[in-house]
């Protein structure tokens, strides 16, 4: 007698779409999301009039249950369409299993418990899609196309069947473990010139995910224990998109641009607008605005977000910019503004501070509070109001016939009423300068003022065209730069030298991250210490631990190389009885005791003593007197031919790992030593 199985419900697993080449693609959610999808699922039905959303993937994604739609919450996307699955579908053909619609599940899971209670099988169950699905046991369940009459179909017939699986355990499928709840360290990311921020031509939001990826596994490898103990929980790390902005329908610029393109090698002419004008529009008072108001709105408007979705939130804020990005941060950073005494504002979201405009919601209130209410009928035929009046020029405000004197008014009024507005806080009648980087520049005289509204010109030593600096929300833990060219705009804007006691004024650090062979890198120490001082950069280590074996064996016969010749000069000397300096003459020993001390530091043989006295070099205070210049160690294949990935260098930072691990290796500072993972001696330089 068979002994007939209890049926058991199916366990459902929540899926969502992804389009990968215009093709679907079902990932699923993690455990713990979908939990919380199938909890809240089971609760629709008592609030059958009310869209329910749970938030998923570290609280990025908002799911609206009912609308069975995913939608970004940080960033602009398309929704996703979910799917609660609990049965698949998989062709000869095909690379994974694809869920079947709930409807078709719900067929399909009646039709498994009537085969398991009564011990039926192979009975032919037609959907109403015209496939016909034959359950043949329960490890052998099977769907033919509409075309075929006769079940199982003959050998001959081109119409292949289709496999059917029962339940995600069924399947071949990786479910991801799900992140931390608790959020650490919130990190912006700023992109660089063009839409396309890796060689596989992603955007920064893609990119920025790869990064998280790899921060959210290193965590789990080198803060295993910190983890497990719940001291340390996740690294938030969220894209600032400014080129869509510039390039958008606002400015206008892509469209003047196309017009005095030449027609010829229409392509990399293309490539050239969308990417290389970026570095121009940079230098250009008006779009230089444009961009430095759009980083610092953006990232902003994603700091108020991420407080409101995570209000317990007590942990530091810190930023990463790449190539032309960084550069932007550099400049924001510069002009942060601080208290007379030197002290940082403490900006807060619900902080009012009076600044002459502040109060004023309207237009009338802004001109009847400067005695300029005549001029108000005016801008009302033209139809300015408040907002509009923000993106005024006094060339604009001269057209249209407002004299001098007021024009200048409105003008000073519009720019407090703005920093009030973005939490600037600096007092009116107090004009104040971010601290000079150090030298003057070539040039003493003032940049003449060429933007959209009269900004003051910074009294900072580098350069920078006369905009107006927006005062950023809160005070960055560290800045990021990776792959950056601000030591040659530095040093193109006329700076020479930049003071070693310079600091941010709100950024307590600062890391120059660069590939050795990105041909769009610069160092920044030089800048800083006297030109006697050959400082190499330092190797970040390997992720793994100590160098990459063709670095070693690289090093290794150098440090062989070098014994051998001491060794056969040691010889030489002895048997010829000559000084030493008649040697170096010759040419045979033109090493230094100095120079073998550098030689073998290079090489990684300093003793150990004298290798911390070496990292202890005091380097400005950018970066609080530590090391600024980290340079990671190339590949092997990249060893061959240096050139030949220089592009591929300058887009390897957003999936590094050896990145990724130095900036958690900053932020989680203060996690005792004896948790950070088994490192070389962080005083070995690279050797060029």
């Amino acid at each position: 007698m068979n002994v007939v199985e209890p049926y058991e419900p199916v366990q459902h697993h929540w899926f969502y779409n992804q389009q990968v080449d215009s093709k679907d693609s079902w990932q699923p959610f993690s455990r713990e999301d979908s939990r919380r999808l199938e909890d809240a699922y089971s609760r629709v039905g008592k609030c059958e009039k009310d869209e329910v959303v749970v938030a998923t993937d570290g609280r990025r994604y908002d799911v609206r249950l009912r609308e069975r739609k995913c939608y970004s919450v940080y960033w602009e996307q398309k929704p996703a369409e979910v799917k609660r699955c609990a049965w698949f579908h998989k062709g000869s053909k095909d690379m994974s299993y694809t869920p079947y619609s709930e409807e078709l599940s719900d067929i399909l899971e009646d039709a498994y418990m009537i085969a398991v209670t009564l011990d039926e099988w192979k009975q032919n169950l037609e959907l109403p899609t015209g496939e016909t699905v034959i359950l043949h046991n329960p490890k052998l369940m099977m769907q033919y196309p509409s075309s075929c009459k006769d079940f199982p179909p003959s050998p001959t017939e081109r119409t292949q069947p289709r496999t059917l699986k029962r339940g995600i355990e069924n399947i071949p499928v990786e479910i991801p473990e799900g992140e931390p709840e608790i959020v650490d360290h919130l990190v912006f990311m700023v992109h660089g010139i063009g839409p396309a921020c890796d060689i596989r031509l992603r955007g920064i939001v893609q990119c920025v995910n790869e990064f998280r990826i790899a921060s959210n596994s290193l965590i789990k490898s080198h803060f295993r224990q910190s983890e497990n103990l719940c001291i340390i929980g996740r690294v938030e790390y969220l894209p600032v998109n400014w080129h869509k902005v510039l390039h958008g329908e606002s400015t206008g610029v892509d469209k003047d641009i196309e017009r005095i393109t030449l027609p010829s090698i229409s392509r990399l002419r293309q490539f050239s607008n969308d990417t290389v004008l970026d570095l121009f529009f940079y230098n250009s008072a008006m779009y230089c605005q444009t961009m430095v108001d759009t980083v610092a709105s953006e990232i902003n408007r994603l700091h108020s977000l991420f407080l409101q979705r995570h209000p317990h939130f007590t942990g530091h804020v810190s930023l990463v910019g790449h190539s032309l990005g960084s550069l932007i941060l550099f400049d924001l950073l510069t002009n942060q503004e601080t208290d007379a005494d030197g002290k940082p504002h403490e900006l807060h979201e619900d902080a009012h501070v009076d600044t002459g405009c502040s109060s004023y919601e309207s237009l009338e209130e802004v001109l009847k509070g400067h005695g300029l209410e005549e001029y108000l009928s005016v801008l009302h035929s033209e139809q300015v109001d408040m907002e509009s009046l923000m993106l005024c020029s006094e060339k604009d405000l001269k057209d249209v016939g407002i004299p001098l004197g007021p024009r200048k008014k409105i003008m000073n009024c519009v720019k407090k009423w703005k920093h009030s507005r973005t939490g600037s806080g600096h007092a009116a009648q107090n004009e104040t300068h971010s601290p000079s980087l150090g030298m003057r520049n070539a040039h003493e005289h003032q940049t003449p003022t060429t933007s959209a509204v009269d900004y003051q010109h910074f009294d900072v030593g580098i350069g920078q065209v006369s905009i107006d600096y927006p005062q950023l929300a809160f005070h960055p833990q560290a800045l990021f730069a990776m792959g950056s060219p601000i030591g040659m705009f530095l040093t193109v804007r006329g700076l020479k030298r930049i003071d070693p006691n310079y600091s941010f004024p709100t950024c307590k650090s600062f890391y120059n991250i660069f590939h050795p062979f990105d041909p769009v890198a610069y160092r920044i120490e030089p800048m800083i210490l006297p030109q006697d001082v050959d400082l190499l950069p330092m190797l970040i280590p390997h992720h793994k631990g100590r160098k990459r074996m063709h670095l070693e064996l690289k090093e290794g016969l150098t440090r062989v190389s070098s014994d051998l010749l001491g060794s056969l000069r040691m010889v030489w000397q002895s048997i010829s009885q000559v000084p030493s300096p008649a040697l170096a003459e010759g040419g045979i020993s033109s090493m230094t005791p100095t120079d073998e001390v550098e030689d073998l530091n290079i090489c990684g043989a300093v003793p150990p003593m004298e290798q911390k006295e070496r990292n202890f070099t005091k380097v400005g205070m950018l970066n609080r007197g530590r090391r600024i210049d980290f340079v990671l160690q190339e590949t092997p294949i990249e060893s061959f031919n240096e050139y030949l990935f220089a592009i591929q260098s300058h887009l390897c930072y957003w999936g590094s790992e050896d990145t990724a691990l130095l900036v958690l290796r900053e932020i989680y500072g203060n996690i005792p030593s004896h948790e950070l993972p088994s490192l070389p001696p962080p005083g070995i330089p690279h050797s060029q």
